[in-house]
């Protein structure tokens, strides 16, 4: 069996994406699962876990390989608030299970990524920081946060993770930008984790702003 590299995206669907963000988040993830299908080493090593998350938490699409993988329609409801926090807990849980443990049999699983979307801020501040800790101890390969149109708040993501990108809008261009690097970073974390160096990111293009 090959080593995977398991990639988990937490997807904000919370009331304010309703209209065209949620249409450029479908168009600009749908276009992600296009691009990494032209990697072979992808094909062969990559599977994707999509989680949304508004008032409720759903693990929409449980861990899958990239071949299998079928584009799909996220939805959001027309208002409600933004579990962050729950769906950093979700994500522990489904990690638990999914990951294959390296052994002396086994060489397991490369470290997981983590790809966490928002257009606000978490409505559930305290479980937030309560999986903050949590989440940074399970050796994630990388932990990217994008804080996506004029309301989102990055300073929750630096929290979280160093690895933070700033949009100001949540237009169809800017989204299919975003995932385009997205694309260029799961590419480059495969690589790099097959030379045991730590996963570096690719430069963002212009329209993304690197928080620092």
């Amino acid at each position: 069996m090959n080593r995977r590299l398991l990639a988990y995206f937490l997807l904000d669907t919370s009331g304010s994406m309703n209209g065209e963000p949620i249409q450029a988040l479908n168009n600009g993830f749908n276009g992600l699962i296009s691009m990494l299908r032209s990697d072979p080493q992808a094909m062969d090593t990559l599977s994707l876990s999509v989680t949304t998350f508004d008032r409720d938490v759903k693990n929409i699409i449980p861990m899958i390989d990239l071949a299998s993988f079928h584009p799909m329609e996220i939805t959001c409801p027309d208002s409600g608030p933004t579990h962050t926090g729950a769906a950093l807990e979700l994500v522990l849980a489904l990690l638990q299970v999914d990951l294959i443990k390296g052994s002396t049999e086994v060489k397991g699983d490369w470290k997981p990524l983590l790809f966490i979307f928002t257009d606000g801020k978490p409505s559930d501040i305290q479980k937030y920081r309560q999986m903050i800790p949590v989440i940074k101890n399970m050796d994630f390969g990388v932990i990217v946060g994008c804080a996506a149109g004029p309301k989102a708040d990055e300073s929750f993501l630096k929290e979280l993770t160093d690895n933070v990108v700033k949009l100001d809008t949540t237009d169809a261009a800017t989204l299919s930008s975003f995932f385009k690097w997205v694309s260029s970073s799961i590419t480059m974390g495969g690589k790099s984790q097959g030379t045991g160096e730590s996963i570096s990111l690719p430069p963002p293009p212009s329209e993304l702003n690197i928080i620092i």
